[in-house]
């Protein structure tokens, strides 16, 4: 029921230069820190990425590492950051990795975004993330002793709100001999962040790197067991270790360090734009685009903040150009839904559908939009179609769950949500709905326990049912 949607990716993204410190000739140990924090597909920047990922490099320079620190970086920046640590690694480095920002789990690998990313696919998560898998090979590959890899993704990533096939959170590291990782939570589970400017994870992380005398395991062991009892257990720490010999961060067993001299600032220049996407070849009718208009009042976005979008500005310009761009209809509906203006989105894929009148993503879209404004009967007669055309279509159920349940119609609300968990059993928004939908049958034990298991899923899915109307 939730639409796969979240604000397109601007072309034009600013990219705070790389700060380059340590001198080369401690190549025996590296480390590549990257903190992203303004994507614009989020509703807002994460307040923890770039501080958490500065007090992180500060530590690690402290500890003896040649360290490169790259905040909000693009798709071609991460990957020039990856190339300059391969280059750098020679037989037996000490390799370190830390990220915070958005990760994805697609096909059961784990993936960086860069804040450039525009994912409307699960196949798109493959093209324009970072496989962890990935780049761990690659620095082994090298020739790398230890490789640890810290990544504080397990976040509730608005990306996945395109598609439905995902699994929350991140996903287990197949990883080299050799290799330490450690995820901020979990397993396929997502945190919030605390509200502050740094996360728990780091603060714990930075609490036991210095401690002396900590083998490296130790270290990320007592970070799991601070953040577990910080956070009364919400919040678990994955470790995975395959390390064949011993590491400290620490280097040696008497005083630490002096820290080095801070290194040479080198600003890169800012990325090219990327190549817009195609429009699909068709051959439709031409449309007139409509014409904006201001949001109805259960619609909280204004007509200036839609006007200022640099989304929607985009997307309009594409139309405004070529009036039969379907996909672009399709995606300013997205935009709109996701900033709440339900009525244009719906408008949107209206004429998305009377271009392509076999477009199953935009009839289940139009359904959840009209279900969350309360035009059940619209909504229905969308879901019924989209699962004509594609039987067992997992978001068409899920948005059907939705229609059923606000119209009253539990049981039908419930097998909509069964057969839709039977798809993907980590689908947080049916097993919600199927949890409230137990519980107005009368079935509260069977309903309390769904809904307890898709609040420890997803922490934000209340909130979500609330903005539907359904509580």
């Amino acid at each position: 029921m939730r639409i796969r949607l979240a604000l397109l990716a601007t072309l034009i993204f600013s990219l705070t230069p790389f700060v380059a410190s340590g001198a080369a000739e401690r190549g025996d140990r590296l480390a590549l820190v990257i903190g992203n924090s303004k994507y614009p597909d989020a509703e807002a920047p994460l307040k923890e990425p770039i501080n958490d990922a500065r007090d992180i490099a500060d530590e690690l320079k402290r500890d003896g590492f040649a360290v490169e620190i790259g905040e909000n970086l693009t798709g071609d920046a991460t990957r020039r950051a990856f190339d300059r640590l391969y280059g750098k690694i020679k037989p037996g480095s000490v390799v370190l990795v830390f990220f915070s920002g958005f990760g994805v789990q697609s096909n059961r690998q784990s993936y960086m975004i860069p804040v450039d990313a525009q994912i409307w696919t699960e196949a798109d998560v493959r093209r324009d993330g970072f496989s962890l898998e990935s780049v761990l090979g690659e620095i082994n590959g090298r020739g790398a002793g230890v490789k640890i890899a810290l990544i504080d993704a397990s976040r509730r990533n608005p990306f996945e709100r395109r598609f439905r096939s995902f699994s929350a959170g991140l996903a287990p590291v197949i990883a080299p001999n050799g290799t330490l990782v450690m995820y901020s939570a979990a397993l396929s589970s997502v945190i919030s962040d605390n509200g502050s400017d740094r996360s728990l994870f780091v603060q714990e992380l930075l609490k036991e790197i210095r401690v002396p005398d900590l083998m490296a395991e130790e270290t990320l062991n007592r970070t799991r067991v601070g953040v577990t009892r910080a956070s009364r257990s919400e919040q678990v720490p994955w470790i995975s270790s395959s390390l064949a010999e011993d590491f400290s961060f620490i280097p040696g067993t008497g005083a630490r360090p002096a820290a080095p001299a801070p290194g040479p600032v080198a600003a890169l220049p800012p990325p090219p734009e990327p190549p817009p996407l195609p429009p699909p070849p068709r051959d439709p009718p031409r449309v007139e685009v409509p014409p904006p208009v201001s949001p109805q009042k259960n619609e909280p976005t204004s007509q200036v903040a839609l006007a200022e979008d640099p989304t929607i500005k985009s997307l309009t310009q594409k139309l405004i150009d070529n009036p039969d761009d379907q996909n672009a209809l399709y995606r300013r509906g997205q935009v709109y839904a996701s900033k709440g203006a339900y009525s244009l989105a719906i408008r949107d894929f209206d004429d998305s559908i009377r271009l392509n009148p076999k477009d199953v993503e935009a009839f289940n879209n139009r359904c959840w939009a009209r279900a969350v404004i309360g035009d059940l009967q619209a909504a229905l007669k969308d879901c019924n179609e989209a699962l004509r055309m594609r039987p067992n279509f997992v978001d068409a159920l899920d948005s059907r769950g939705l229609v059923n349940l606000k119209s009253g119609m539990t049981k039908n609300a419930i097998a909509d949500f069964d057969a839709a968990l039977k798809i993907n059993p980590r689908l947080t928004s049916s097993l919600y709905g199927r949890g409230l939908a137990k519980r107005r049958n009368g079935s509260f034990a069977e309903g309390d326990l769904d809904i307890t298991n898709a609040k420890a899923m997803d922490p934000n899915i209340v909130k979500e049912f609330a903005d539907y109307g359904v509580n």
